[in-house]
């Protein structure tokens, strides 16, 4: 992205504000990136309009102001004009070396505080489609909350993962981990390869494998941990790793772990990728010009700030003509797409024996924890001796793989009714009706069509506390996202579908939404012709 400068560098500085406004008038913005149709078994259609002209001056001249205002009052800070929250160095220690990056901590002293009651509200139900929230409030400017010891029952849960409804607390899930628990307990207390290797998550991994359409599978503890170190197993120095631009940060810690060199290719730009895959044969690497020793290309399935999907046809082709290998990470796609559940691979109707590492989480569709990998027989035993995830990570618990194993058997339809597929439909209906319904007030979304990630644009800084809490009055739970986890002009909110939403509670949001639009003088971010 045109911003990439902004958001590795995670600090708010006033040359950085001007250089990015000079950025965002001689660089394109969001250019449409074709794609080989003949690839495609039916239209794959994706949505990323450019930020209006006017909306993304206002938002650097609100950054502007606030990072003005910020060191304004870092000055009284400093004179104790104004009471200091943050961690600080002690006056005897002043010619210590630093433990405290002060300057580096700008943007969260003087942003992210003013809008932080809207993250990491404490919940205290099922985070279903409606969950219940514990009250807080604060008397400082959100440093520090108090609980009320009130509850706000009934919350429309639009920000978590909970893609086919499985986190719930009763049902044949909770029911089989209950029974689970009672025979094994809830914790292992080792690793697989000493004396935590149970049968159950052996049957996990051959359910796992079964379902993906793989010779093997191996389980893990951390989704997160998954990626970041399963990467650094598979390349290493003299290897190249071929990223997407907007890859989650256990890609992005993976890769770096791994020591490989690491170029970043366009998001889902098979362009930009395809320059990069001809320069490193071409080319070989750096000073020596040796072929590398592998190239590895690492996408996701979806991408969950964007609501973006892979193009995952091209990329394999891609890869066959150059001779790479692939790495996808289907954290948001598993159970969420294609017409059996089985992710990306399944919604464009291609063979799991292209990608060569199929990755992905149990934490979201199949509401558990955890992550695998799936591939060839030879992959999998090879993790298994040279992981740092499978020799030092302690073994899942039992009822959080009875939890994988009940979820992936009714998706599969081997519970012997249709719940699986009734899930699957109805998500699929759930995420087509919401897209449109925000598409037809006038909203700009973004993301795919078939995404049940639905990116909904704000852009201003002042906006994103706003929504959040306005939101929060109607009883509607919602992710706002800024900076700098977004471009600095591309703040957003996320709705997160799920199969056990109801018409009547995505109904209720697009109305709360639409009312905020208009109370919120939000219609200037509406296109033109929008209600």
């Amino acid at each position: 992205r045109s911003h990439e400068v902004w958001l590795l560098s995670c600090r708010v500085q006033p040359r950085l504000i001007i250089y990015n406004i000079f950025f965002y008038f001689i660089a394109p913005q969001n250019q449409s990136v074709t794609h080989n149709s003949s690839l495609y078994k039916k239209p794959f259609v994706e949505s990323f309009e450019e930020t209006p002209l006017l909306v993304a001056v206002l938002t650097y001249m609100g950054y502007g102001i606030l990072t003005i205002f910020g060191y304004l009052r870092d000055f009284l800070r400093q004179w104790n004009i104004e009471k200091c929250h943050v961690a600080r160095e002690r006056e005897e220690q002043k010619d210590f070396v630093p433990l405290y990056q002060d300057f580096e901590n700008f943007y969260t002293r003087n942003l992210y505080m003013r809008i932080r009651d809207n993250w990491n509200r404490p919940i205290c139900s099922v985070p279903g489609a409606k969950m219940d929230l514990v009250q807080r409030v604060s008397y400082n400017y959100n440093w520090t909350f108090e609980h009320t010891g009130k509850v706000v029952k009934d919350v429309i849960n639009m920000g978590s993962y909970n893609y086919l409804g499985f986190a719930e607390n009763t049902g044949a899930c909770a029911d089989a981990a209950i029974e689970v628990t009672q025979q094994y307990g809830v914790g292992v207390g080792s690793t697989r390869c000493e004396m935590g290797n149970l049968g159950i998550h052996e049957e996990l991994e051959q359910l796992v494998a079964r379902f993906l359409g793989v010779e093997s599978s191996m389980a893990f503890g951390m989704g997160f941990a998954t990626n970041s170190m399963n990467i650094p197993a598979l390349t290493g120095k003299g290897c190249l790793i071929l990223s997407d631009e907007l890859n989650h940060a256990s890609l992005v810690l993976g890769a770096r772990l791994s020591g490989s060199t690491i170029r970043v290719f366009k998001h889902n730009n098979m362009q930009s990728l395809e320059k990069l895959l001809r320069d490193a044969i071409v080319h070989g690497q750096p000073r020596t010009h040796r072929p590398w020793k592998k190239i590895l290309i690492v996408v996701e399935g979806i991408y969950s700030m964007e609501g973006s999907i892979v193009r995952l046809p091209e990329i394999i082709a891609l890869k066959k003509r150059y001779k790479a290998y692939l790495y996808l990470d289907e954290a948001h796609s598993i159970g969420a797409l294609g017409p059996n559940g089985r992710g990306v691979v399944d919604y464009f109707g291609l063979d799991p024996k292209d990608v060569d590492i199929m990755m992905g989480t149990f934490t979201k569709s199949f509401g558990a924890a955890g992550g695998y990998i799936g591939g060839r027989k030879e992959l999998i035993d090879y993790l298994r001796r040279h992981s740092h995830s499978a020799l030092y990570a302690t073994s899942m618990s039992p009822p959080v793989a009875q939890q994988i194993i009940t979820s992936m058997k009714i998706i599969m339809g081997e519970d012997g009714a249709t719940l699986g597929a009734d899930r699957l439909r109805q998500l699929s209906e759930n995420t087509t009706y919401f897209r449109r319904k925000l598409h037809d007030m006038g909203f700009i979304i973004y993301g795919n069509d078939d995404s049940p990630v639905v990116p909904m644009m704000l852009y201003m800084p002042a906006k994103i506390g706003a929504f959040g809490r306005e939101m929060m009055k109607r009883n509607i739970g919602t992710v706002v996202v800024g900076f700098p986890a977004t471009p600095i002009i591309e703040s957003r909110a996320r709705f997160c579908i799920s199969a056990a939403h109801t018409s009547e509670m995505l109904d209720t949001v697009g109305h709360a939404c639409s009312s905020l639009a208009i109370s919120q003088t939000m219609e200037s971010e509406k296109r033109s012709g929008g209600r």
